[in-house]
Protein backbone atom coordinates (compact mmCIF):
# COMPACT_ATOMS: atom_id res chain seq x y z
CA UNK A 1 0.00 0.00 0.00
CA UNK A 2 1.46 2.87 -1.35
CA UNK A 3 2.47 5.50 2.53
CA UNK A 4 0.38 8.77 2.30
CA UNK A 5 2.94 11.81 1.56
CA UNK A 6 1.25 13.56 4.29
CA UNK A 7 -0.18 11.69 6.92
CA UNK A 8 -2.97 11.65 8.63
CA UNK A 9 -5.70 10.31 10.46
CA UNK A 10 -8.52 11.01 8.18
CA UNK A 11 -9.33 7.50 7.43
CA UNK A 12 -10.15 7.00 11.28
CA UNK A 13 -12.16 9.66 11.97
CA UNK A 14 -14.16 9.18 8.68
CA UNK A 15 -14.43 5.60 10.34
CA UNK A 16 -16.05 7.31 13.37
CA UNK A 17 -17.61 10.42 11.60
CA UNK A 18 -20.09 7.47 9.38
CA UNK A 19 -21.64 5.97 12.32
CA UNK A 20 -22.98 9.29 13.21
CA UNK A 21 -26.90 9.55 11.84
CA UNK A 22 -26.69 12.81 9.77
CA UNK A 23 -29.31 12.25 7.47
CA UNK A 24 -31.40 15.64 6.50
CA UNK A 25 -34.79 16.03 6.14
CA UNK A 26 -36.60 17.78 3.78
CA UNK A 27 -40.00 17.79 6.22
CA UNK A 28 -38.49 19.60 8.89
CA UNK A 29 -39.28 23.04 10.12
CA UNK A 30 -36.00 23.22 12.22
CA UNK A 31 -31.89 24.02 10.68
CA UNK A 32 -30.21 22.01 11.00
CA UNK A 33 -33.24 19.64 9.72
CA UNK A 34 -32.36 17.10 12.33
CA UNK A 35 -30.41 17.10 15.57
CA UNK A 36 -27.70 14.35 14.15
CA UNK A 37 -25.96 17.12 12.25
CA UNK A 38 -25.41 18.69 15.34
CA UNK A 39 -23.93 16.13 17.20
CA UNK A 40 -21.18 15.28 14.37
CA UNK A 41 -20.49 19.46 14.65
CA UNK A 42 -19.90 19.58 17.68
CA UNK A 43 -17.62 16.68 17.55
CA UNK A 44 -15.62 18.78 15.16
CA UNK A 45 -15.71 21.70 17.03
CA UNK A 46 -13.70 19.25 19.81
CA UNK A 47 -11.41 17.86 17.10
CA UNK A 48 -10.34 21.59 15.93
CA UNK A 49 -9.66 22.52 19.13
CA UNK A 50 -7.58 18.99 20.32
CA UNK A 51 -5.55 20.08 16.92
CA UNK A 52 -4.41 23.63 18.36
CA UNK A 53 -6.77 25.53 16.42
CA UNK A 54 -7.94 28.90 18.91
CA UNK A 55 -10.77 30.51 17.15
CA UNK A 56 -13.27 27.28 15.96
CA UNK A 57 -16.86 27.91 16.99
CA UNK A 58 -20.26 26.98 15.99
CA UNK A 59 -22.94 29.64 15.71
CA UNK A 60 -26.74 29.47 16.27
CA UNK A 61 -27.20 27.82 12.92
CA UNK A 62 -24.47 24.76 13.37
CA UNK A 63 -21.90 26.27 10.67
CA UNK A 64 -18.60 25.55 12.28
CA UNK A 65 -15.77 28.07 11.23
CA UNK A 66 -12.01 27.56 11.98
CA UNK A 67 -8.79 29.15 11.21
CA UNK A 68 -5.46 27.40 10.47
CA UNK A 69 -3.01 30.35 11.13
CA UNK A 70 -0.57 31.56 8.48
CA UNK A 71 3.20 30.59 9.02
CA UNK A 72 4.07 32.39 5.52
CA UNK A 73 6.25 35.94 5.92
CA UNK A 74 5.01 37.06 2.97
CA UNK A 75 2.19 39.84 3.11
CA UNK A 76 -0.84 39.40 1.13
CA UNK A 77 -1.28 36.25 0.45
CA UNK A 78 -5.00 35.09 0.25
CA UNK A 79 -7.04 33.59 2.30
CA UNK A 80 -8.30 30.35 0.78
CA UNK A 81 -11.42 28.16 3.05
CA UNK A 82 -12.06 24.42 2.47
CA UNK A 83 -15.61 23.49 2.90
CA UNK A 84 -17.59 20.08 3.54
CA UNK A 85 -21.19 19.61 4.04
CA UNK A 86 -22.03 16.69 7.23
CA UNK A 87 -25.34 15.46 5.97
CA UNK A 88 -26.05 12.76 4.32
CA UNK A 89 -28.71 11.93 1.68
CA UNK A 90 -32.81 11.43 2.91
CA UNK A 91 -32.84 8.41 0.58
CA UNK A 92 -31.45 6.07 1.77
CA UNK A 93 -30.94 5.19 6.10
CA UNK A 94 -27.81 6.77 7.57
CA UNK A 95 -28.20 5.36 11.13
CA UNK A 96 -26.79 2.49 12.39
CA UNK A 97 -23.71 2.78 9.20
CA UNK A 98 -21.57 -0.54 10.06
CA UNK A 99 -18.28 0.27 7.73
CA UNK A 100 -16.56 -1.93 6.48
CA UNK A 101 -12.67 -2.33 5.28
CA UNK A 102 -11.91 -4.34 1.96
CA UNK A 103 -8.49 -5.24 2.05
CA UNK A 104 -5.74 -5.67 -1.12
CA UNK A 105 -9.11 -5.88 -3.18
CA UNK A 106 -8.07 -7.63 -6.36
CA UNK A 107 -11.02 -7.08 -9.23
CA UNK A 108 -13.38 -9.53 -7.04
CA UNK A 109 -17.44 -9.19 -6.21
CA UNK A 110 -17.95 -7.51 -3.10
CA UNK A 111 -20.87 -9.13 -1.95
CA UNK A 112 -22.03 -6.54 1.57
CA UNK A 113 -23.23 -9.13 4.65
CA UNK A 114 -26.48 -7.64 5.72
CA UNK A 115 -27.77 -7.49 2.60
CA UNK A 116 -26.24 -10.14 -0.20
CA UNK A 117 -28.59 -8.41 -2.78
CA UNK A 118 -26.14 -5.53 -2.76
CA UNK A 119 -22.86 -6.41 -5.11
CA UNK A 120 -20.13 -4.18 -5.73
CA UNK A 121 -19.24 -5.90 -9.72
CA UNK A 122 -15.89 -4.76 -10.99
CA UNK A 123 -18.18 -4.43 -14.66
CA UNK A 124 -21.27 -2.07 -13.02
CA UNK A 125 -18.11 0.42 -11.54
CA UNK A 126 -15.30 0.67 -13.90
CA UNK A 127 -13.95 2.93 -11.41
CA UNK A 128 -12.61 -0.03 -9.24
CA UNK A 129 -10.30 -1.08 -12.31
CA UNK A 130 -7.99 1.79 -10.64
CA UNK A 131 -8.20 0.28 -6.85
CA UNK A 132 -6.22 -3.34 -7.21
CA UNK A 133 -4.25 -3.25 -4.64
CA UNK A 134 -5.79 -0.84 -2.18
CA UNK A 135 -8.28 -0.65 0.43
CA UNK A 136 -12.10 0.15 -0.30
CA UNK A 137 -14.58 0.79 2.26
CA UNK A 138 -18.21 0.28 2.30
CA UNK A 139 -21.22 -0.25 4.62
CA UNK A 140 -22.49 -3.35 5.18
CA UNK A 141 -25.50 -3.46 3.35
CA UNK A 142 -28.23 -2.20 5.15
CA UNK A 143 -27.13 1.38 4.70
CA UNK A 144 -25.41 4.47 2.81
CA UNK A 145 -21.99 4.63 3.82
CA UNK A 146 -21.99 8.46 4.31
CA UNK A 147 -18.84 9.30 2.19
CA UNK A 148 -20.76 12.03 0.60
CA UNK A 149 -19.83 13.90 2.33
CA UNK A 150 -17.87 12.71 5.30
CA UNK A 151 -14.91 11.71 3.22
CA UNK A 152 -14.18 15.24 2.50
CA UNK A 153 -15.30 16.55 5.71
CA UNK A 154 -12.46 13.84 7.26
CA UNK A 155 -10.07 14.66 4.52
CA UNK A 156 -9.96 18.38 5.21
CA UNK A 157 -9.22 17.45 8.96
CA UNK A 158 -6.54 15.07 7.84
CA UNK A 159 -5.18 18.15 6.42
CA UNK A 160 -6.15 20.59 9.05
CA UNK A 161 -3.91 17.78 11.23
CA UNK A 162 -1.20 17.54 9.13
CA UNK A 163 -0.80 21.88 8.80
CA UNK A 164 -1.20 21.72 12.49
CA UNK A 165 1.81 19.86 12.82
CA UNK A 166 4.02 21.38 10.38
CA UNK A 167 4.06 24.84 10.95
CA UNK A 168 7.52 24.95 8.49
CA UNK A 169 5.00 24.34 5.61
CA UNK A 170 4.41 28.09 4.24
CA UNK A 171 1.04 28.86 3.75
CA UNK A 172 -1.37 32.01 4.30
CA UNK A 173 -4.31 31.48 6.59
CA UNK A 174 -6.86 28.77 5.82
CA UNK A 175 -10.24 28.90 6.65
CA UNK A 176 -12.21 25.88 7.48
CA UNK A 177 -15.80 25.45 7.15
CA UNK A 178 -18.59 22.71 7.62
CA UNK A 179 -21.96 22.90 7.07
CA UNK A 180 -25.02 21.31 7.23
CA UNK A 181 -27.98 20.65 4.79
CA UNK A 182 -26.56 20.47 1.33
CA UNK A 183 -28.08 17.19 0.68
CA UNK A 184 -32.16 19.22 0.91
CA UNK A 185 -30.44 22.55 -1.26
CA UNK A 186 -29.79 24.75 2.16
CA UNK A 187 -26.42 23.99 2.47
CA UNK A 188 -25.76 27.85 2.16
CA UNK A 189 -29.24 29.02 3.39
CA UNK A 190 -27.61 31.12 6.30
CA UNK A 191 -23.76 30.73 5.67
CA UNK A 192 -22.22 34.24 6.38
CA UNK A 193 -19.85 34.50 3.23
CA UNK A 194 -18.24 37.86 5.36
CA UNK A 195 -17.71 36.10 8.59
CA UNK A 196 -16.50 33.25 6.57
CA UNK A 197 -13.54 35.55 5.28
CA UNK A 198 -11.66 34.03 2.70
CA UNK A 199 -11.27 35.04 -0.76
CA UNK A 200 -11.48 32.10 -2.65
CA UNK A 201 -12.84 28.35 -1.65
CA UNK A 202 -12.97 24.78 -2.59
CA UNK A 203 -15.29 22.34 -1.53
CA UNK A 204 -14.23 19.21 -1.05
CA UNK A 205 -16.97 16.80 -2.40
CA UNK A 206 -16.59 15.07 -5.62
CA UNK A 207 -16.29 11.79 -6.79
CA UNK A 208 -12.90 10.35 -8.82
CA UNK A 209 -9.49 10.60 -7.71
CA UNK A 210 -7.94 13.74 -9.56
CA UNK A 211 -11.04 14.89 -10.39
CA UNK A 212 -12.24 19.10 -10.39
CA UNK A 213 -15.58 20.56 -11.13
CA UNK A 214 -15.57 24.35 -12.08
CA UNK A 215 -19.10 23.56 -13.73
CA UNK A 216 -22.70 22.49 -12.60
CA UNK A 217 -26.34 22.47 -13.61
CA UNK A 218 -27.87 25.05 -13.32
CA UNK A 219 -31.03 23.96 -11.66
CA UNK A 220 -34.91 24.64 -10.58
CA UNK A 221 -37.85 23.16 -9.00
CA UNK A 222 -41.23 23.75 -10.93
CA UNK A 223 -44.37 22.93 -8.32
CA UNK A 224 -47.08 22.27 -10.13
CA UNK A 225 -50.25 22.38 -8.21
CA UNK A 226 -53.74 20.50 -10.04
CA UNK A 227 -56.96 21.53 -8.72
CA UNK A 228 -59.69 19.55 -9.30
CA UNK A 229 -63.50 18.92 -7.73
CA UNK A 230 -64.18 16.52 -4.99
CA UNK A 231 -67.60 15.11 -4.25
CA UNK A 232 -68.86 11.78 -2.96
CA UNK A 233 -67.87 9.29 -5.67
CA UNK A 234 -71.30 7.85 -5.70
CA UNK A 235 -72.87 11.02 -6.77
CA UNK A 236 -70.17 12.06 -8.89
CA UNK A 237 -71.14 11.95 -12.54
CA UNK A 238 -70.61 15.12 -14.32
CA UNK A 239 -69.66 16.79 -11.44
CA UNK A 240 -66.42 15.04 -10.14
CA UNK A 241 -62.94 15.98 -11.42
CA UNK A 242 -60.32 14.04 -10.16
CA UNK A 243 -56.90 16.16 -9.73
CA UNK A 244 -54.68 12.73 -9.46
CA UNK A 245 -56.13 11.69 -12.95
CA UNK A 246 -55.05 15.44 -14.33
CA UNK A 247 -51.64 15.36 -12.80
CA UNK A 248 -51.55 11.58 -14.05
CA UNK A 249 -51.98 12.73 -17.98
CA UNK A 250 -49.50 15.72 -17.20
CA UNK A 251 -46.73 12.76 -16.26
CA UNK A 252 -47.80 10.39 -19.07
CA UNK A 253 -46.74 13.84 -21.42
CA UNK A 254 -43.64 14.01 -20.02
CA UNK A 255 -41.03 13.30 -22.55
CA UNK A 256 -39.73 9.33 -22.19
CA UNK A 257 -37.07 9.25 -24.49
CA UNK A 258 -35.59 12.48 -24.28
CA UNK A 259 -34.90 14.98 -21.49
CA UNK A 260 -35.16 12.80 -18.69
CA UNK A 261 -32.52 11.36 -16.38
CA UNK A 262 -32.61 7.75 -17.56
CA UNK A 263 -32.12 8.93 -21.09
CA UNK A 264 -29.75 11.55 -20.84
CA UNK A 265 -25.88 12.33 -20.04
CA UNK A 266 -22.85 14.34 -20.04
CA UNK A 267 -24.28 17.79 -20.60
CA UNK A 268 -27.96 17.24 -21.44
CA UNK A 269 -30.43 18.76 -19.14
CA UNK A 270 -33.36 16.93 -18.03
CA UNK A 271 -36.97 16.91 -16.40
CA UNK A 272 -37.54 14.60 -13.29
CA UNK A 273 -40.98 14.62 -11.25
CA UNK A 274 -39.78 13.31 -7.61
CA UNK A 275 -42.16 13.68 -5.20
CA UNK A 276 -46.21 14.03 -5.53
CA UNK A 277 -48.69 14.86 -2.43
CA UNK A 278 -52.27 15.33 -2.49
CA UNK A 279 -55.72 14.25 -3.31
CA UNK A 280 -58.50 14.15 -5.71
CA UNK A 281 -59.19 17.95 -5.07
CA UNK A 282 -55.63 19.45 -5.13
CA UNK A 283 -52.56 17.37 -5.93
CA UNK A 284 -49.47 18.81 -6.51
CA UNK A 285 -45.70 17.49 -7.94
CA UNK A 286 -42.40 18.69 -7.73
CA UNK A 287 -40.30 18.64 -10.80
CA UNK A 288 -36.72 18.88 -11.23
CA UNK A 289 -35.27 21.09 -14.04
CA UNK A 290 -31.68 20.82 -15.12
CA UNK A 291 -29.79 22.15 -17.83
CA UNK A 292 -26.08 23.28 -17.98
CA UNK A 293 -27.30 27.26 -19.29
CA UNK A 294 -29.44 29.02 -17.18
CA UNK A 295 -30.98 30.06 -20.59
CA UNK A 296 -31.85 26.49 -21.57
CA UNK A 297 -33.12 25.74 -18.08
CA UNK A 298 -35.86 28.82 -18.74
CA UNK A 299 -36.72 27.38 -21.93
CA UNK A 300 -37.58 23.83 -19.76
CA UNK A 301 -39.29 25.68 -17.55
CA UNK A 302 -41.60 27.43 -20.19
CA UNK A 303 -42.10 24.23 -22.18
CA UNK A 304 -43.56 22.88 -18.47
CA UNK A 305 -45.87 25.28 -17.85
CA UNK A 306 -46.89 25.50 -21.16
CA UNK A 307 -47.81 21.27 -21.02
CA UNK A 308 -49.25 22.08 -17.64
CA UNK A 309 -51.59 24.21 -19.56
CA UNK A 310 -52.80 22.25 -22.03
CA UNK A 311 -52.89 19.47 -19.33
CA UNK A 312 -55.25 20.98 -17.71
CA UNK A 313 -57.40 22.09 -20.50
CA UNK A 314 -57.89 19.06 -21.66
CA UNK A 315 -59.73 18.28 -18.51
CA UNK A 316 -63.15 20.55 -18.25
CA UNK A 317 -63.54 21.55 -14.79
CA UNK A 318 -59.67 21.50 -13.63
CA UNK A 319 -57.34 24.55 -12.80
CA UNK A 320 -53.68 24.26 -12.39
CA UNK A 321 -50.50 26.61 -10.58
CA UNK A 322 -47.08 26.54 -11.11
CA UNK A 323 -44.55 28.01 -9.36
CA UNK A 324 -41.03 27.81 -9.99
CA UNK A 325 -38.39 27.62 -6.80
CA UNK A 326 -34.52 28.65 -7.37
CA UNK A 327 -31.86 26.15 -6.70
CA UNK A 328 -28.90 26.89 -7.84
CA UNK A 329 -26.57 28.48 -10.84
CA UNK A 330 -24.14 27.13 -13.22
CA UNK A 331 -20.71 28.12 -10.97
CA UNK A 332 -18.71 28.48 -14.60
CA UNK A 333 -20.77 32.23 -14.79
CA UNK A 334 -18.35 33.36 -11.90
CA UNK A 335 -15.41 30.84 -12.21
CA UNK A 336 -14.47 32.03 -15.12
CA UNK A 337 -13.80 35.54 -14.19
CA UNK A 338 -11.33 33.86 -11.96
CA UNK A 339 -9.40 31.43 -13.62
CA UNK A 340 -6.62 31.23 -10.79
CA UNK A 341 -8.81 29.53 -8.53
CA UNK A 342 -9.01 26.56 -10.91
CA UNK A 343 -5.52 26.43 -12.27
CA UNK A 344 -4.43 26.26 -8.74
CA UNK A 345 -6.18 23.13 -8.13
CA UNK A 346 -5.02 21.41 -11.34
CA UNK A 347 -1.71 22.31 -10.56
CA UNK A 348 -2.37 20.62 -7.01
CA UNK A 349 -3.58 17.78 -8.51
CA UNK A 350 -0.30 17.62 -10.69
CA UNK A 351 1.80 17.73 -7.47
CA UNK A 352 0.06 14.63 -5.91
CA UNK A 353 1.18 12.14 -8.66
CA UNK A 354 -2.58 12.47 -10.53
CA UNK A 355 -3.90 13.11 -13.48
CA UNK A 356 -6.50 16.68 -13.44
CA UNK A 357 -9.57 15.66 -14.43
CA UNK A 358 -11.76 19.04 -15.01
CA UNK A 359 -15.45 18.27 -16.10
CA UNK A 360 -19.13 19.27 -15.30
CA UNK A 361 -20.78 17.66 -12.60
CA UNK A 362 -24.47 16.55 -13.06
CA UNK A 363 -25.91 18.28 -9.87
CA UNK A 364 -24.36 20.83 -7.64
CA UNK A 365 -22.66 21.45 -5.06
CA UNK A 366 -22.56 24.49 -2.05
CA UNK A 367 -20.12 26.35 -4.21
CA UNK A 368 -22.64 26.50 -7.00
CA UNK A 369 -24.63 28.63 -4.50
CA UNK A 370 -21.28 30.45 -2.82
CA UNK A 371 -20.26 31.13 -6.37
CA UNK A 372 -23.11 33.35 -6.79
CA UNK A 373 -22.75 34.65 -3.24
CA UNK A 374 -19.20 36.27 -3.39
CA UNK A 375 -17.30 33.20 -3.01
CA UNK A 376 -15.66 31.48 -6.09
CA UNK A 377 -15.64 28.02 -5.29
CA UNK A 378 -14.98 25.04 -7.22
CA UNK A 379 -15.46 21.48 -6.24
CA UNK A 380 -12.36 18.79 -6.06
CA UNK A 381 -12.98 15.17 -5.53
CA UNK A 382 -13.19 13.23 -2.02
CA UNK A 383 -13.56 9.68 -3.31
CA UNK A 384 -16.84 9.41 -3.26
CA UNK A 385 -18.39 6.93 -5.33
CA UNK A 386 -22.16 5.40 -5.91
CA UNK A 387 -23.75 8.10 -4.09
CA UNK A 388 -26.90 8.12 -1.98
CA UNK A 389 -26.50 4.77 -2.35
CA UNK A 390 -26.48 1.27 -0.02
CA UNK A 391 -23.42 0.27 -2.57
CA UNK A 392 -21.64 4.01 -1.67
CA UNK A 393 -17.82 3.23 -1.81
CA UNK A 394 -14.70 5.31 -0.99
CA UNK A 395 -10.73 3.69 -0.94
CA UNK A 396 -8.39 4.95 1.44
CA UNK A 397 -5.74 5.79 -0.88
CA UNK A 398 -8.05 7.89 -2.37
CA UNK A 399 -8.51 9.95 1.06
CA UNK A 400 -4.71 10.31 1.17
CA UNK A 401 -4.38 11.64 -1.87
CA UNK A 402 -7.09 14.48 -1.42
CA UNK A 403 -5.20 15.52 2.39
CA UNK A 404 -2.61 15.44 -0.09
CA UNK A 405 -3.92 18.08 -3.10
CA UNK A 406 -5.06 20.55 0.29
CA UNK A 407 -1.90 20.50 1.64
CA UNK A 408 -0.30 21.41 -1.93
CA UNK A 409 -3.24 24.19 -2.23
CA UNK A 410 -2.15 25.72 0.47
CA UNK A 411 1.32 25.91 -0.42
CA UNK A 412 0.38 27.04 -3.69
CA UNK A 413 -1.55 30.18 -2.89
CA UNK A 414 1.70 31.02 -0.91
CA UNK A 415 3.79 30.78 -3.35
CA UNK A 416 2.17 32.63 -6.03
CA UNK A 417 1.36 35.77 -3.37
Amino acid sequence: METPKYPSRCVERFLDYVKIDTQSSEDSESYPSTPGQLDLLRLLVDELSELGIEDVGMDEHGYVFATIPATTRKEHVPTIGFIAHVDTSPEVSGAHVKPLLHENYQGEDLVLPDDPSVVLRLEENPQLEDQIGHTIITASGRTLLGADNKAGVAEIMGAAEYLMAHPEIPHGPIRLGFTPDEEIGQGTRYFDVQKFGAVYAYTVDGETVGEIQDETFSADTLHVTFIGRNTHPGFAKDRMVNAIKVAADFISRLPSDERSPETTADKEGYVHPYVVDGGVERFTLKVLVRDFTTDGLKRLEQQLEELARQTSADWPGAAVETRIEESYRNMKEILDAHPAVVEAAIEAVRRAGLQPKLQPIRGGTDGSRLCFMGLPTPNIFAGEHNFHSRSEWVSIRDMHKAVEVIVELARIWEERA
